[in-house]
């Protein structure tokens, strides 16, 4: 198991203690809450609403075949949308003050294919603290020896492709998490510098609602649709391109970007920073003045806000992305921004083309 990286306890008026400051100061002298709002409810509930009546409309309706395949490809869009606005803030303890309601919401994540429990190690504890570190955020190995992000990575011939095989590749992602990805992280040694010790429950947890997602999306359109096998296999592989591509393309526009650093520990293990500054180099926001991404991402648009404040519902980031803005620039921090989505999945692209050829001196 690697040793785990360090980062410095610096003393003094530091930017995360100012930072927290502002912010909290924010929500008190404004009498808000730190979880949900009004908008978080309406957007938890639209969206299983949504996944329900996409889920028995495909599987009740007899409908052309076209039309199946665009509810299929809406529902793992949909999915992916329950992971972001849902899943991900109850994990994180952001969506509501109650443990009982974050629970409630962080068990859906089984319902869209993946495991709360390893999903909170392998990403609330492991990314949220090494962030963007090459052997220790695991988060950051996407399809490892096909795609290089960093130049820790052992450059291979075919990565001079990879900016165009990457994308299909992504796509791939959710299926890899539903039938191997949970499995395979939560039987490793550790994750990361992390080593994993679960309680006897988790072994069950994790075999008893893989099987029931799969029943009920494959085994169950099988027994009621009049569709063959193999149809209901190809169904369920598009579900999962859909989701994946919408996941993987939303994760890695937070990280892998033209800006972010992939620091490495010095020679004792440990990172030269302290890790809220360590944060503001190896993140990036994208979207920002988008509603329509505002609405749909989650707040994982606002990276930047959810990787310093991961316990404040991501409804909130708009407000506290101009303190933190502000902030970051009086410390002398970057702030990584791309306007929009489409100059963010850019700027991954040239990042991916670069990472791809041998370096030059």
């Amino acid at each position: 198991m690697k040793s785990k990286a360090k980062f410095p306890c610096l003393a003094g008026n530091t930017f995360y203690s100012e930072v927290r400051r502002r912010v909290n100061n924010d929500f008190k002298e404004n009498n808000r809450s730190i979880n949900a709002n009004v908008l978080m409810w309406f957007k938890a509930f639209l969206f299983l609403i949504i996944f329900l009546a996409l889920y028995f409309s495909i599987l009740l309706l007899n409908v052309h075949s076209t039309i199946l395949l665009g509810l299929t490809i809406l529902l793992g869009a949909t999915c992916a949308f329950i992971g972001f606005n849902i899943c991900h803030d109850a994990i994180h303890g952001s969506f509501s003050s109650s443990k009982r309601i974050n629970s409630f919401f962080s068990f859906l994540f089984n319902m869209v294919g993946a495991n709360p429990y390893v999903w909170n190690i392998t990403h609330n504890v492991v990314h949220h603290t090494y962030t963007n570190i090459p052997g220790h955020d695991e988060d950051i190995e996407v399809a490892p020896g096909l795609i290089r992000i960093c130049t820790e990575d052992e450059l291979k011939p075919h990565q001079r492709f990879q900016q165009w095989y990457a994308f299909p590749l992504y796509s791939l992602a959710s299926l890899s998490w539903v039938f191997r990805k949970d499995y395979k992280k939560f039987f490793q040694k550790s994750v990361g510098a992390c080593q994993n010790k679960h309680p006897k429950i988790e072994y069950f947890n994790l075999f008893f609602y893989k099987f029931l997602y799969y029943f009920i999306f494959i085994g169950l359109p099988i027994l009621i649709m009049p569709l063959a096998w193999w149809q209901i296999a190809i169904g369920f592989v598009v579900l999962h391109m859909a989701q994946g591509l919408t996941m993987g393309l939303v994760f890695q526009l937070a990280h892998v970007v033209e800006g972010t650093t992939f620091p490495i520990t010095n020679a004792e293990g440990n990172m030269e920073e302290a890790w809220a500054e360590h944060q503001m180099r190896t993140t990036a926001n994208f979207a920002t003045q988008s509603p329509i991404s505002a609405f749909f991402l989650g707040g994982l648009n606002r990276q930047i806000e959810h990787h310093l404040f991961p316990k404040i519902c991501h409804v909130h980031y708009g407000r506290i992305s101009i303190i933190v803005k502000q902030t970051a620039l009086e410390f002398g921090l970057p702030y990584h921004e791309n306007s929009t989505f489409l100059s963010a999945l850019r700027s991954h692209y040239r990042i991916l083309k670069k990472m791809g050829q041998p370096e030059t001196i």
